[in-house]
């Protein structure tokens, strides 16, 4: 192999590399200012005399057009659509359901989930898709989104590793392996991997990341403060007993067909036994919007607020059971469907000298009033601190009236236009779901995996017809669709790829991998397994992983010729160990987490530098176990 000199492009393009790593690291700027300063300086750069290869300045903004980049705009796109329909918040219920409130059964729940997905489409894709969801179950949980996005990016990456079409790498390989084996001979060449050839290595790549947060993710993993879309909203319990001082929880609780509760008002229970229901289930329908002067009907289920105390007792006059947890009430009282609001009786409003009963609030509006401040004074029906509990629902509204109202996020949109309102609440999602636009949503949907899996249509214009359809169809309007784009993961993603290529180009890879094999020249066939494997990781984190792949499969297969190993291997440790990209935010995964959780770099340098040495140790492992 000739030797290559170090030239003075290369040693620019090395600089650039250090300067970039700094900017990351220390964060003196954004991350993504930071890119599109190395990109600017890329450019600058390339019309000094001797550095004309370091990019070709008519393409330098080619990266915004990429095949990557594309496709994170559009998978973007179409996660916001099904978003839209309500169905991530099914998805987030489901997992939810069966996987509790604590982080060590969620975290696998999601993650291994998100693994598996993205073992057959893009794991960009399945990050991208899953992103609305853990934001939900995080908001539900109370768990820091912190502590749940950077496993499920993890193992998204992982996922990739499960099949010969989850990364892109293991999609060139079979091409690359048929190129290389023109130059072999007869007794060398190597045979092409089947779709499945390396599930085993993915599964157990998959399974270590997830044990790997479980065990150590307490210290790894960064606790940012969970908020819910971006609104600072609170879940009831927490917010009655911090401003109206009302001690009291939502409980549910089932009502036997025998019980004596049958047939009676809703009204007149709630008023006899110092509490309120605020939603019943009957006959597998959840309604929180019903009249106070209905009866009980039975069996069924009722989601009361009150004081434990004082909810046990009632349960047992009347032969209920008090579930531990919310079940069918949970999606209803999930923080980013419904909560707390607070309204205020204007003078001129119309419903002024008028009682809630009167006026029928719950089926009008869709309020649940739970308590009226007044003055200095709080009516409810739950006891308060300082007062007894007050039948509000026969309280006549006067002028400046505090209204505390249990209600769904869309109803009180809606209220924001009735001037009979002043709405005090403006901290809560705004956003208009359209779950009758749920059959078109999921039909583009899977017309677009479906071009992704069984066609060679570009993944960028595969997920394009899925964004576009949505759009056509009005489940999102356009205006919906920039606002769904992380423009911040667009910028940095497309500001890097002209730093990749000139790392390529200017041939400062190529001398790079040089260097390091001819120090490992003589090692072991095993130590010359790992040094390709840490060649192809660190490329990784500065050019695209299908040009670290493309570099360094004939280099790795050649190296094993020389030594008397098996080329195929070598060439398979070179495209699975483009994925190990965790130290940076660099991976187009990492890059979109990166916004949501608010991590920083350093988060990524704790808690993918020891995924990185996981990865390597059980890839490796994996590959001579099977291989």
């Amino acid at each position: 192999m000739e030797q290559l000199a170090f030239t003075y492009e290369m040693g620019v393009v090395a600089a650039l590399l250090a300067f970039t790593v700094f900017l990351f690291v220390s964060e003196l700027i954004r991350i993504d200012l930071s890119a599109i300063l190395v990109l600017v300086m890329i450019g600058m750069l390339s019309y000094l005399p001797g550095l004309e290869s370091l990019a070709n300045v008519n393409n330098l903004f080619d990266g915004f057009a990429s095949n990557a980049v594309i496709s994170i705009i559009a998978v973007m796109i179409v996660g916001a659509g099904l978003d839209k329909t309500g169905i991530m918040n099914k998805v987030a219920a489901v997992i939810l359901k069966y996987g509790g409130r604590t982080e060590g059964r969620i975290l696998p729940i999601i993650s291994g989930t998100v693994g598996v997905i993205s073992s057959f489409m893009q794991n960009v894709g399945a990050a991208a898709l899953f992103l609305p969801v853990v934001s939900r179950i995080s908001s539900r949980s109370g768990i820091p989104l912190s502590r749940l996005l950077m496993p499920m990016g993890f193992c998204a990456i992982l996922g990739g590793t499960m099949t010969m079409v989850g990364s892109s790498p293991l999609i060139l390989l079979n091409d690359l392996i048929q190129t290389a084996n023109e130059g072999l001979p007869e007794g060398s060449k190597m045979e092409p991997f089947g779709l499945f050839s390396v599930f085993p290595i993915g599964a157990v790549l998959i399974l270590t990341g997830i044990v790997y947060f479980l065990v150590l993710g307490r210290w790894v993993l960064p606790a940012v403060p969970a908020r819910v879309d971006g609104t600072t909203a609170q879940g009831t319990q927490s917010y009655l007993k911090r401003v109206y001082g009302l001690k009291a929880e939502v409980f549910e609780v089932d009502v036997p067909a025998d019980s004596p509760l049958v047939g009676q008002i809703l009204a007149d229970i709630n008023l006899e036994n110092n509490l309120y229901i605020i939603s019943t289930f009957y006959r597998g329908k959840v309604s929180m919007v019903q009249i106070l002067t209905a009866e009980i009907a039975a069996p069924c289920r009722l989601a009361i607020i009150g004081k434990s105390k004082v909810v046990h007792s009632f349960a047992r006059k009347y032969g209920l059971h008090v579930r531990p947890e919310l079940d069918v009430f949970s999606e209803e009282f999930a923080t980013t469907n419904a909560g707390i609001a607070e309204l205020v009786i204007p003078p001129d409003s119309q419903l002024v000298g008028k009682c809630p009963r009167e006026l029928q609030l719950r089926k009008t509006y869709g309020l649940s009033l739970l308590a009226i401040h007044r003055g200095e004074e709080t009516l409810s029906h739950v006891e308060t601190e300082d007062h007894e509990p007050t039948a509000i629902g026969l309280v006549e509204f006067k002028p400046g009236d505090m209204l505390v109202s249990h209600t769904r996020w869309d109803n009180l949109t809606r209220i924001k236009q009735n001037t009979d309102f002043i709405v005090v609440t403006s901290d809560f999602p705004q956003e208009e779901l359209r779950p009758q636009k749920v059959g078109w949503a999921l039909l583009f949907f899977l017309i677009a995996v479906s071009l992704i899996l069984f066609t060679d249509i570009r993944l960028s214009l595969c997920l394009l017809v899925g964004a576009v359809g949505m759009l056509l169809s009005r489940v999102l309007s356009i205006d919906e669709a920039y606002r769904a784009v992380g423009w911040n993961t667009v910028f940095l993603l497309a500001s890097l790829i002209p730093l990749g290529q000139a790392v390529q180009n200017t041939g400062t890879a190529a001398w790079i991998a040089q260097q390091i094999m001819f120090i490992l020249d003589g090692w072991p066939l095993w130590s010359l397994q790992a040094g390709v494997a840490i060649l192809a990781t660190v490329f990784s984190l500065v050019m695209s992983n299908v040009g670290a792949t493309v570099l360094l499969v004939p280099l790795a297969v050649s190296i094993a010729v020389a030594a008397g190993g098996n080329p195929a291997v070598f060439a398979l440790t070179v495209a699975i160990s483009t994925s190990n990209s965790f130290i940076i935010p660099t991976h187009q995964v990492n890059a979109l987490i990166m916004g949501p959780a608010g991590y920083k770099v350093m988060d990524f340098v704790r808690s993918g530098g020891i995924m990185t040495i996981l990865f390597l140790v059980v890839s490796l492992t994996m590959l001579n176990v099977v291989f």
